[in-house]
């Protein structure tokens, strides 16, 4: 994608002032340390002052009271703050980027499906049978949307992205490439050599989700596997069947919540949690990297660390001990010797 601005309209667009060569033309974003003639950079960081002197973009966004203490070559644009405006700049860069709109000869919609206004499907996207989609959707090319499905307003499924049977996923979602949502739950019966437990719920995704790539989410095998407003996934999240997902809770890479458990809102759960299944987890719990939960944890607010995981600060006062634990074992054999 092109982009061609000059310095003085990307100052109007963030309503900063312009020092320099308003008239400079920019074609690119890039890193200060990084910058190229005919790039657009941001200097928030003090560490990263001393690049403002030698960097070779032509453009450099910096707080109104930066000082400088040495000539640059770029045009700045002055603005309240560097950080947010450059957010603002990437925010627009992207929504020009990912604009895209049409339905591709090659792409395969069922004449019972009813499609919004204003929606974008690439090429081999196949849509099943009494689909609906809303308005200003964009289907990348190589996703598939199975029957009865329901896709809202403004949500974007990337490139390979699955969506099983009779899934329902809200307005303003992102779904990263190489998700499949709505597969068979982990479910059979070992009393009868392991027969499979049919699952015929579904995966209901409320508004304003996004889920990274390659994540699993797995149908109900009666009810819904349910992702609340505001849900927030990193890449290779697995989520069985029946878990409930509070609004708001973020999950960083690697977890897997099994069967039936249910997530309460606003909690922050770092990389490769495991959580076991028919499990209640309160409101705003943290969670830190590599823990296992084993039971349920009703008290609001905890910060919960190692596997099997408690309280973190107790977590931390124990493995100082543990850590010590062989020198400790050398002195009570010491001890034993000298009676």
């Amino acid at each position: 994608m092109s982009m061609e601005f000059t310095a003085q309209q990307i100052a109007g667009l963030l309503n900063g002032q312009t020092e320099g060569d308003a008239t400079v033309q920019i074609t690119k974003l890039s890193k200060i340390e990084e910058g190229e003639e005919g790039s657009i950079s941001f200097l928030a960081n003090p560490k990263y002052t001393h690049y403002l002197y030698t960097t070779k973009a032509s453009l450099v966004i910096v707080n109104n009271d930066l000082v400088l203490t040495a000539p640059v070559t770029a045009t700045l644009i002055r603005v309240e703050s560097a950080e947010t405006a450059f957010a603002k700049l990437l925010e627009m860069y992207n929504q020009v980027k990912l604009n895209k709109t049409g339905i591709s000869k090659l792409a395969f919609i069922s004449e019972s499906a009813k499609v919004g206004d204003n929606i974008y499907a690439g090429e081999f996207v196949v849509v099943g049978d009494n689909v609906k989609i809303g308005n200003n959707v964009k289907i990348y090319p190589q996703v598939f949307i199975g029957d009865n499905a329901v896709i809202g307003d403004n949500t974007t499924l990337f490139a390979g992205v699955k969506i099983y049977s009779e899934t329902q996923i809200g307005k303003n979602c992102i779904i990263h490439s190489g998700t499949v949502i709505g597969s068979d739950g982990f479910r059979f019966n070992p009393q009868n050599d392991n027969q499979k437990i049919p699952q015929i719920g579904n995966v209901v995704i409320e508004d304003d989700v996004e889920i990274g790539a390659n994540c699993a989410i797995d149908r109900a095998t009666l009810g819904s596997t349910i992702l609340r407003k505001g849900v927030k996934f990193d890449n290779l999240v697995h989520i069985a069947h029946n878990v409930e997902i509070g609004e708001n809770s973020y999950l960083a890479a690697g977890n897997v919540i099994a069967g039936s458990t249910k997530i309460g809102r606003n909690c922050m759960f770092s990389g490769q949690v495991g959580i076991v299944g028919h499990v209640e987890i309160a409101d705003n719990t943290i969670i830190t990297a590599q823990s296992g939960i084993s039971k349920s944890s009703t008290k609001k607010g905890e910060v919960l660390m190692g596997s099997p995981a408690f309280e973190a600060s107790k977590y931390r006062k124990i493995y100082v001990h543990f850590r010590n634990l062989d020198s400790l074992v050398q002195r009570v054999n010491k001890l034993e010797k000298e009676k």
